[in-house]
């Protein structure tokens, strides 16, 4: 029976994976810890799946196993960081998971699959979805060994989002509005904020109503708060 290594620092995809029927020992989770070339030389795996990972990985692994990433944009379109972000901040109600043979240049391999996934929904609650596509690809291209075909089309290059970016917008719709606090609505990204004189104030699970916005409000003290007139 063949392994395989799927490499992944981020929880949401795990809660997923761990609900799916896979049978143990075929494959190595990797959630901690450096990823390094002597580690997969121990378990020579098929292939290496990354449905998120923090790291870096090392052109030398890139080089000696076949790597494969998710990347959630119809590349080219959307290549680079913060894709579910740029992709509902650009107007967009749905985009592609795409699996990627992952090449040196990032985003640019070519592609396994593609399946479409609705981006409505609070941030955490797309994040699942994505996971649950993810968690269907991966047994796919086990089994199938599906040949990659190159990218085709205009590169659009998406740039990863800063935290600064997450202060509530000063213009747009309250439809607008909604979209931006629910995209950043998702464990391990800045939420949505702003700040009133010594205080933050920070928006989860945004509703829209007639004529407004409800929403959670968490409270803080700004870090700042003593340089900050009362």
């Amino acid at each position: 029976m063949g392994r395989y290594v799927i490499a992944c620092s981020t929880p949401w995809f795990w809660e997923v994976w761990e609900q799916s029927e896979q049978p143990r020992g075929k494959w190595v989770e990797v959630r901690d810890g450096q990823l390094t070339a002597e580690f997969l030389e121990s378990i020579e795996p098929r292939y290496v799946f990354f449905p998120h990972w923090s790291q870096i990985v090392p052109p030398d692994i890139l080089e000696r196993w076949e790597c494969v990433c998710f990347h959630s944009t119809p590349v080219p379109y959307g290549r680079g960081g913060s894709p579910v972000q740029n992709m509902i901040a650009r107007g967009n109600t749905d985009t592609d998971v795409t699996a990627l043979r992952m090449v040196t240049e990032v985003d640019a391999g070519p592609v396994y699959l593609r399946e479409p996934v609705s981006l409505l929904g609070g941030g955490d609650e797309v994040f699942i979805r994505i996971g649950r596509v993810i968690a269907g690809m991966i047994p796919r291209i086990a089994a199938t060994e599906p040949n990659p075909t190159p990218q085709e089309g205009e590169v659009v290059q998406f740039r990863r989002r800063d935290p600064t970016q997450s202060r509530l917008p000063s213009d747009g719709s309250l439809e607008d509005l909604l979209d931006f606090i629910r995209m950043l609505d998702a464990r391990g990204y800045p939420a949505a904020f702003a700040e009133v004189g010594p205080w933050r104030l920070e928006f989860r699970r945004p509703a829209l109503r007639p004529g407004g916005i409800e929403t959670d409000v968490w409270i803080t003290r700004r870090e700042d708060s003593d340089d900050v007139a009362h």
